[in-house]
């Protein structure tokens, strides 16, 4: 079964405003690995998925980071990651049941081989 991997945009990807530690490059290869990925951020949901179009990244998923339990009912998945840089998405993942990779941890790609997050 598949690992889901949301990422915050603002302070966690390279792309946000302001940018974060969290490459393009690294999202490519969570997705080239089998990852499902995909958005969860404050941003409007059209304006998420013209950050992902304009970088040419197909994603399963934008949502709202309150969204985060609707994704993971739409996508059976082994394990769940969001990867933030704030408390409140850390608060929004926990109460998901997804594991928190804050954006700075996040070089570590735990997704990747199933090691354990930060939670």
């Amino acid at each position: 079964m598949a690992v889901l991997v949301s990422f915050d945009i603002d302070g966690t990807l390279e792309a946000g405003d302001p940018p974060g530690p969290i490459t393009m490059s690294m999202v490519r290869k969570a997705r080239d690995h089998g990852c499902i990925i995909g958005s969860s951020s404050d941003r409007p949901l059209p304006v998420q998925q013209a950050i992902w179009d304009r970088h040419g990244i197909e994603v399963s998923f934008v949502s709202a980071k309150q969204g985060l339990p609707d994704v993971k009912c739409r996508f059976p998945a082994e394990e769940y990651y969001h990867v933030g840089d704030t408390e409140l998405d850390r608060q929004f993942a926990l109460e998901a049941g997804f594991h928190f990779v804050l954006m700075d941890a996040g070089n570590t790609e735990p997704w990747l081989d199933g090691r354990p997050a930060l939670d």
